[in-house]
Parts: structure tokens; sequence; C-alpha cells
């Protein structure tokens, strides 16, 4: 099975990421992250293709996917809340970020909403320890974050 992604399919994409990526010692993780880099994730059947492309068993590739928590199988939501669970931001209430998030959307960490409009996910450091709490939002890390204006966000995000 081949899915498309705009115009072009999984295979071609992949086939081209990988052979950009030829060249390199060890390319399966640059490869992998320019997958999801142009994907949005790391479709299933790009596993079978990287195996054939680069000689290596599907077990290969699947073992390093699923490794990497980093690599998504499934879309994110075109909003992504990274919630940090390192020990500083663990001390100063992620866990009332975390419940507060799941109240408010039903959704467990690492899910992503039916309509496609937020995904919650869990992160073990975003570098920012003396502004904890700290979560991350499509990119832009924000620290001190109380669960009210956690609430806020998630439901901007999913009113939008």
């Amino acid at each position: 099975m081949t899915t498309s992604v705009g115009d072009v399919t999984t295979e071609a994409a992949v086939g081209a990421i990988a052979a950009a990526h030829r060249g390199q010692r060890g390319p399966l993780l640059p490869i992998l992250h320019a997958i999801q880099a142009e994907l949005g994730h790391v479709p299933q059947e790009a596993v079978a293709i990287l195996a054939r492309e680069l000689n290596l068993s599907r077990a290969d590739v699947h073992g390093v996917v699923s490794f990497y928590h980093d690599f998504r199988r499934e879309p994110a939501g075109r909003t992504t809340v990274r919630i940090c669970r390192a020990e500083a931001c663990q001390a100063l209430g992620a866990d009332a970020l975390v419940n507060s998030a799941r109240d408010r959307t039903g959704l467990a960490l690492g899910e992503t909403r039916a309509d496609g409009s937020l995904t919650v996910e869990q992160v073990f450091c975003l570098g920012n320890c003396v502004l904890g709490p700290s979560v991350e939002v499509n990119g832009e890390v924000l620290g001190r974050m109380s669960a009210e204006r956690l609430r806020s966000i998630v439901d901007e995000a999913v009113s939008s």
C-alpha cells in the first residue's frame, strides 16, 4: 500500500530522501528525521521501503522507529503541546499540567484528537529547568506554565 501526502507518494518521498543520504555513514536516523520533517510522521509503509533501500531488515528499521519516542507513526495535530516531565518540572507542578490537559481534552499523553486539532505529548527535558514547569507549543518553549494558561492554549487549539 502506498499513500500520498499532497502530490507525492510515500514511496517517492522516502526513495528521494534515502537517495540524498545514501553516501552518509549510518544514514538511517538522518533519513528517518528527514521523512518525518517532510511527511509529518514516519508511515508504516516507509519501514519496508527503507529496509529495501538500505539493505536492512524490516525489523531493524522498525526497531529504530519504535525505540525513539520522537518518531511519530501517525501525523501530529495542528497544535502539538509537549509537557516537560523531567525532575525540575515535576518538582514545580508538571503533574498538574498533565492532569489539566487530560481533563480538558480527554487525551492521554501521546494521543491526537480525532479532528486533528491537537496532540499532547510528554518530553523529558526542554532545557528550560529554571523556568519550570515548561511546555513546548508547536516548537516554542513556554516557562512557568500554569494549569489555567495551559487550558487556554488547549482551548484555542481545539477551537481553531
